[in-house]
């Protein structure tokens, strides 16, 4: 009798179980999750002037390191690691005890040489010698003249001067150092103007000319754009690639721009290209390509009102200005897409439009913080 009551009341509690399992497996088919809110754009078609982009190198107009011609001891140096410098300073004097001592005792040859040539003029004047004599005389002077001057070269290239005005670098000698020749003692960079070479493919050689304007963009100041010329277009081609050589020059008055820096590079043609723009946070970028979430409307349930749904369109995009960014291919003018919120939909999620807290995006966008 006890075996059978327990059999019952095990029996009504797995009764019970399985009636509570059933409610919960017919709620969750019929839940629904609230709707996301986000905020929305409208794909729309605008003029943007058209570009030919590149990727580029900065260098210096005028850049060197600065090396002695002769071998010798470093007895002074004048100048410090990345001072700058005008064209002539002094950078550095080699030790020329040996060839200051040879000038001397060669000038002295040479006012000799003079004082007697002087002498036989006054008696070739006089007839007194030979025309030969005084040819000897002019031929000794201009002999211990040249054997002076040879001297005072190789101590003026003993004496290092800059070449030109600019920035110098670490520098990489030390006093009293052999130095031999060839070996470098600093960097030399002329930072104001700058280059920027790059090259385009041939199809775009007839759209370019110089003067044009270029625009400069570099990962060390995200945000910042630089503004040049278009200066100088290469005769010939490059026949591996049949790509032409270009140089684009830039004041740089910061001297930010530095000889070495990759550069992203844009010539700005003169005319206006029509474009389908929609805001860069509208982007969803993965490995597999770039995606934004278009809003539709669908039925509502039961015959309800309409409601909004999202559905996920890859598309191709093209170049970025300010806050947006272009569209080739995907996507129509006039569709409204998520401009915020993305990460959190999933394609066919209901969503409902909030507008009211999105940021307003720009062409030149101005952070209050750059």
């Amino acid at each position: 009798m006890a075996v059978f009551v327990v059999l019952l009341i095990v029996g009504a509690l797995a009764g019970v179980k399985t009636l509570q399992i059933q409610k919960l497996m017919a709620d969750g088919k019929s839940f629904a999750s609230p709707p996301e809110c986000v905020s929305s754009a409208v794909a729309r078609e605008e003029k943007w002037q058209g570009t030919l982009t590149a990727i580029g190198s900065v260098t210096a107009v005028q850049g060197v390191t600065v090396t002695p011609e002769l071998a010798g001891i470093i007895r002074e140096i004048a100048f410090e690691s990345g001072a700058v410098v005008a064209k002539d300073a002094l950078l550095v004097r080699l030790d020329t005890s040996t060839e200051e001592a040879q000038l001397h005792a060669l000038e002295a040859q040479e006012e000799l040489a003079r004082l007697t040539l002087a002498r036989e003029r006054t008696l070739r004047s006089q007839n007194m010698v030979p025309q030969s004599e005084l040819e000897t005389a002019e031929a000794t002077l201009k002999q211990n003249e040249g054997m002076a001057d040879a001297t005072r070269a190789i101590i003026q290239k003993k004496t290092i001067r800059a070449p030109f005005g600019g920035r110098l670098g670490i520098r990489l000698v030390n006093l009293g150092q052999y130095l031999d020749t060839g070996k470098p003692i600093v960097s030399l960079q002329s930072l104001t103007p700058i280059y920027a070479d790059f090259s385009l493919p041939q199809q775009e050689l007839a759209r370019l000319q110089t003067g044009m304007r270029v625009r400069v963009t570099t990962d060390t100041y995200p945000g910042r754009q630089f503004e040049g010329t278009l200066t100088a277009i290469n005769p010939d081609l490059d026949a591996q690639t049949r790509s032409v050589g270009l140089q684009a020059t830039f004041e740089n008055a910061e001297q930010l721009l530095r000889p070495g820096m990759f550069a992203r590079v844009e010539v700005l043609l003169p005319e206006e290209q029509p474009v389908l723009v929609i805001p860069a946070t509208s982007v969803l970028s993965a490995p597999y390509g770039d995606s934004v979430y278009v809003i539709e409307s669908k039925p509502g349930k039961d015959g309800g009102k309409p409601e909004l749904a999202v559905r996920q369109q890859f598309i191709r995009t093209g170049r970025a200005q300010g806050d947006f960014v272009s569209v080739e291919s995907g996507l129509k003018p006039g569709e409204r897409i998520v401009s915020a919120g993305i990460f959190k939909l999933r394609n066919g999620m209901s969503v409902i439009e909030n507008n009211e807290l999105s940021p307003k995006n720009e062409l030149a966008p101005h952070p209050s913080d750059s």
